[in-house]
């Protein structure tokens, strides 16, 4: 009775609670939940939208929230406004909006009644990408705050303080491929699979084809339900997919054909096997009434199955492979991108133009008086000699006034220019210099010096636009012209350049703005320089950037050469380099260094074979004539061949003489140097073995000069940088990190070496043994291998080489080549050195 009781109450109490339950999950309350989370869903969006649009407005009044009479430009008012500001200011930034979705999907469920559970797997992965895209807006919230968030820009800084900005990127891309791959299932199986699914489709499609008028052999019977798909949607999302991936379902249109009373005893029929289709319809044989004749069925096509009388025999054509159309070097450029030269020294910093000094103040100031004064004289003196001028104009430049006259009809410009001295007396100038006429224009044209003149600085130059803004391969800012103009030049178009003019005029000044020209242009993966300097004072402050931008014979202590001898050594040093270059250029199949380097950018060359990234070398020599006097044609020999021949591979050189005289400047010298500057000379014979016609004698000096390209004349006046800034430079680039040594030349070894050589073993160095071993082991006999495996002086391993010569261990002097290893291995080598001691 009392268990009774029990039983009663207990049933009661589930009743109740099922009621409540009941009551709790009833379908009204999850419409009217549902309809809640649909408008806030609305809400948010339309708050957020708002939000982007009045956000500067509103922003101020969230402190008066309470304040009625504050009002904001929301679209859902002061409740919109701190929706807006929590969500995407304080919370996680536009990443905000994918919660939208989620609120919106809620509701969507809650009011048509469907599972809620399934949500559970859309909120984690919603709210994973939010995080992810919330810190990955992060690294623009000091630009647009409202693209992280708080919480975004916090959890980025977090991030970056422990993983670094690349670190945290990195974390970044890995987590949006765990979404892509998780949550929305991309991978590459999978897409490997959607491309074969439509291969197939393509395939059953072409094989067999149903038309209106085709018929099929064999009736087909219905000997299993076909489930409907619809019936499926109640399955879980993972056990749908599942399931709907091992189901195909096909359709097959076919004439009505009166039905056929099967035989049961012929066959029996396994259920288990049953499938909603019939893929082969020859393994059903039914024995029915004799049938009309029917129409053939259309044939399969030859090129996949090809059918015989005998249903065993099948012929199947094999299918061509594809071709591959993708290029390995379009690959490697697509993974790796394109070579960059300057990787190695990637944190290089430009010389900052503040290095440079300012020595003009407010630009040119111009004279009105002394234009008038200057233009009045010009007028009387042409006057006295009964020539009348129609107009004049006057364009004043930093050191120099051109005054441009057109004459009256009927004058003829000889006579002009015969007045020249005479213009010159009444002006009382230090030289004029007569244009008649200008190139391009109608007129005549006479330089008059300043008698202020201004100075052009360096920093005027090198901050022009011209300069700025000029693609060229070298580009030179060599100063400004009488138009004020700054006069930009392209090196690598020259190609070399011969300098030349009296002692003091400004030689060494030019070749400083040349290399300073280049120092604020170019990487120091992109150019290097070989400096001769006989004077041994002029280029020594570029000692500082010997391993950034210098380059140097592999035994050379100073990269700066300013020995003679070791000239000659560097100028067939760079003969040799310039035949390996061509040898380059002719297996890369290619024309010139751009080309080349262009190539090899975009990884078409090999560097196993040899190839590697060609910088332009500059050869810069600072007194030719000294050198032509000390060495003669051992010098003019090399420079010519250069001269001739290195243009295409990247080998300019820029040659300055203070004696302009036809022994120094040779026919040769001046065949291959079109390109010339003329400081100020004393003569005009002087004037003409430069330039080949005068004016450089009517030059006023201190960098005025006139440059040439085998055209006209230019007159421009030299920037000026001073010995201080050329050393600011060098020390900043000299402080930065550099390469490990300067960039080496061939090895060089004159027609001399190996000569004499030691034939008594008593006079062996000391190392002659280590030497043996590391020749025979690299199998390779050359000095500077000595230098770098034994850390010895060049002068040392060269005499050990010529000691392993005479020993018979390695072969003779090939030129550049290395030397030939006679003896093939180390168990050799012992055996020669028994032998030795046997016999001595």
């Amino acid at each position: 009775m009392a268990k009774s009781k029990k039983e009663t109450s207990g049933a009661a109490a589930a009743k109740s609670v099922t009621e409540k339950k009941k009551w709790a999950f009833s379908r009204q309350h999850k419409v009217l939940v549902g309809v809640l989370f649909f408008l806030f869903s609305v809400a948010l969006l339309l708050s957020f939208i708002s939000y982007f649009l009045y956000w500067e407005f509103d922003q101020s009044e969230l402190t008066a929230f309470s304040d009625r009479k504050e009002s904001v430009h929301n679209w859902l008012g002061k409740f919109g406004a701190y929706l807006a500001d929590l969500f995407l200011y304080r919370g996680f930034g536009i990443a905000s909006f994918i919660l939208i979705r989620f609120f919106f999907l809620t509701g969507a469920y809650l009011v048509l009644d469907l599972p809620v559970r399934k949500l559970k797997r859309t909120l984690f992965w919603d709210i994973f990408l939010v995080i992810i895209v919330s810190i990955l807006c992060g690294f623009f919230n000091p630009y647009l705050p409202e693209l992280g968030g708080v919480i975004g820009y916090e959890m980025n800084l977090f991030m970056q303080d422990y993983l670094g900005k690349i670190g945290t990127i990195l974390v970044l891309v890995f987590g949006l491929f765990i979404f892509l791959i998780f949550r929305i299932k991309i991978s590459p199986d999978a897409i490997k699979t959607l491309f074969e699914r439509k291969h197939d489709d393509v395939e059953e499609d072409t094989e067999d084809p149903v038309t209106e008028n085709s018929t099929v052999n064999t009736p087909i019977t219905p000997l299993a339900p076909v489930v409907p798909i619809a019936a499926m949607d109640t399955f879980e999302e993972d056990e749908d997919d599942q399931e709907l991936n091992n189901i195909e379902l096909k359709t097959v249109t076919s004439p009505i054909i009166p039905p056929v009373v099967p035989v049961p005893s012929q066959f029996e029929i396994n259920r288990e096997s049953l499938k909603p289709t019939i893929e082969h319809s020859s393994e059903i044989k039914l024995e029915t009434s004799p049938k009309p004749k029917q129409p053939e069925p259309i044939a399969k096509p030859v090129s996949q199955i090809i059918e015989t009388a005998d249903e065993n025999f099948v012929i199947e054509k094999s299918v061509e492979e594809p071709t591959v159309e993708e290029n390995l070097a379009a690959r490697l450029v697509k993974d790796f991108g394109e070579f960059d030269p300057t990787l190695e020294l990637s944190n290089y910093q430009f010389p900052s133009i503040e290095l440079l000094k300012d020595y003009s103040s407010g630009g040119i100031t111009i004279n009105q008086e002394e234009l008038e004064e200057n233009k009045n004289r010009i007028v009387e003196t042409l006057r006295n000699y009964k020539i009348e001028i129609a107009q004049i104009k006057a364009t004043v430049g930093p050191t120099v006034t051109l005054y441009e006259i057109v004459p009256e009809a009927g004058i003829r410009i000889s006579k002009i220019k015969s007045l020249e001295d005479d213009i010159a007396l009444s002006l009382s100038a230090l030289g004029i210099r007569i244009i008649a006429p200008i190139p391009g224009k109608g007129t005549i044209g006479i330089e008059v010096p300043n008698k202020n003149p201004t100075m052009v600085s360096m920093k005027s130059v090198i901050g022009s636009p011209k300069f700025q803004a000029a693609e060229m391969e070298l580009p030179i800012a060599l100063g400004k012209t009488i138009s004020n103009e700054t006069f930009v030049v392209d090196l690598a178009k020259m190609p070399h350049l011969l300098m030349a003019g009296a002692t003091g005029q400004g030689k060494s000044v030019g070749l400083n703005a040349v290399l300073t020209s280049l120092l604020y242009k170019k990487h120091p993966a992109e150019v290097k320089f070989v400096l001769v300097d006989p004077k041994k004072v002029e280029l020594t402050l570029f000692n500082k950037i010997e391993r950034h931008y210098l380059a140097k014979l592999p035994d050379d202590g100073d990269a700066i050469i300013t020995d003679n001898t070791k000239v000659i050594n560097t100028l067939n040093s760079l003969c040799i380099e310039m035949d390996n270059r061509y040898n380059l250029l002719k297996d890369a199949m290619v024309r010139n260094i751009k080309e080349y380097n262009e190539k090899f950018r975009h990884r078409k060359l090999n560097p196993e074979n040899g190839h590697r990234f060609l910088p332009y070398i500059v050869l810069v020599v600072d007194e030719f004539a000294d050198l032509i006097m000390t060495a003669g044609k051992e010098v003019e020999t090399p420079i010519a061949r250069l001269a001739q021949l290195a243009r295409a591979i990247g080998i300019h050189l820029i040659i300055a003489t203070q004696r302009p005289s036809v022994n120094v400047i040779t026919g040769i010298i001046k065949a291959n140097f079109p390109a010339r500057i003329a400081f100020r000379v004393t003569s005009k014979i002087d004037s003409r073995t430069i330039l080949d016609s005068q004016g450089a004698d009517q030059l006023i000096g201190r960098g005025d000069m006139l440059y040439t390209q085998g055209n006209d004349l230019t007159r421009v006046q030299c920037a000026f940088v001073d010995t201080p800034e050329v050393e600011k430079i060098t020390e900043f680039i000299g402080s930065q990190k550099a390469y490990p040594n300067a960039y080496l030349l061939p090895e060089y070894v004159g027609e001399e070496s190996g000569i004499n050589l030691d034939i008594d073993i008593s006079d062996r160095d000391s190392m002659f043994r280590d030497a043996a071993e590391v020749i025979v082991t690299a199998q390779q006999g050359s000095a500077s291998l000595l230098q770098r495996k034994l850390k010895l002086g060049y002068n040392r391993a060269g005499r050990l080489i010529d000691q392993l010569e005479a020993a018979g261990i390695v072969g003779p002097f090939e030129g550049s080549k290395a030397r030939n290893v006679i003896i093939p291995d180390l168990t050799s080598l012992e055996q020669f050195f028994k032998n030795e001691e046997n016999n001595f």
